[in-house]
């Protein structure tokens, strides 16, 4: 699932399904390619960056973040999957390219929505998305091994491979879109293959709401055997987006 900014319209272009009809391009057009950087992403999750060296690690859905790039530099063995990466790299670039502009209209319409402490204007949102872009392209490039393309909630990876699972702004966000059905079964195939900790951010959908989602699918990794801890974030720019779901292998 690729990413669109936390709320509105592009939204809307979310598609689950690879098989859906039209040809390439069409489902091309209907996949919002956005990504966070890095930076974000140590402060989404409550990471440390040291704590993460050397870790196997899964990022899903990735979309055209820059996590994977920059973990890579510190040792960390990371995997990103996304339905995205069925597509050409040069062809999710130019993609993101013009996501990265209609997103920012949408912010600038939407303004009430976020909280602008991370960002001071929407010029160095602007500024974020585009090097988490060119450094996901310019990864994707040189290493295309480490971008796996899935379609959830199937992934194609043994039990317990991953000392650390990232997911961001998938589930809970599209509880409006992605049945119960289809939240529980994505969690149980990512904890499938977790070895360690699974983390999830945010806990609230597009309008800032918390699901009452949340807490069957923490009574669900309970009987999966996770121990569930939801921890404030110093990562704040969706309103009531700040805080994450961290489930533990007991």
């Amino acid at each position: 699932m690729s990413r669109a900014e936390e709320s509105g319209s592009l939204a809307k272009s979310v598609r689950l399904d690879r098989n859906a009809a039209g040809d390439d391009e069409g489902r091309l057009e209907r996949i919002v390619f956005i990504g966070r950087t890095f930076d974000e992403y140590i402060r989404m999750f409550a990471l440390e960056a040291q704590d993460i060296a050397g870790l196997r690690i899964l990022d899903c859905p990735s979309g055209a973040c820059s996590f994977t790039a920059a973990a890579h530099q510190l040792g960390s063995q990371v995997t990103s999957a996304d339905i995205a990466y069925y597509h050409d790299a040069e062809k999710l670039y130019e993609k993101g390219l013009q996501d990265v502009v209609h997103a920012m209209e949408h912010v600038e319409a939407e303004k009430h929505r976020y909280i602008w402490s991370e960002f001071q204007f929407v010029e160095d949102l602007r500024a974020e998305r585009l090097k988490a872009l060119e450094a996901c392209h310019e990864d994707m490039r040189l290493h295309p091994e480490r971008y796996v393309p899935v379609t959830l909630p199937s992934l194609p990876f043994e039990d317990g491979l991953f000392d650390l699972t990232l997911s961001a702004h998938f589930l809970f966000t599209y509880a409006d879109r992605l049945s119960e059905e289809f939240h529980r079964l994505t969690l149980r195939e990512l904890l499938r293959v977790t070895r360690r900790e699974l983390r999830i951010f945010p806990l609230v959908d597009q309008t800032g709401r918390s699901p009452v989602l949340v807490e069957s699918l923490i009574a669900l990794a309970s009987a999966q055997g996770f121990a569930a801890e939801i921890k404030q974030v110093p990562y704040h720019f969706q309103k009531n987006a700040n805080q994450v779901l961290i489930l533990q292998k007991r």
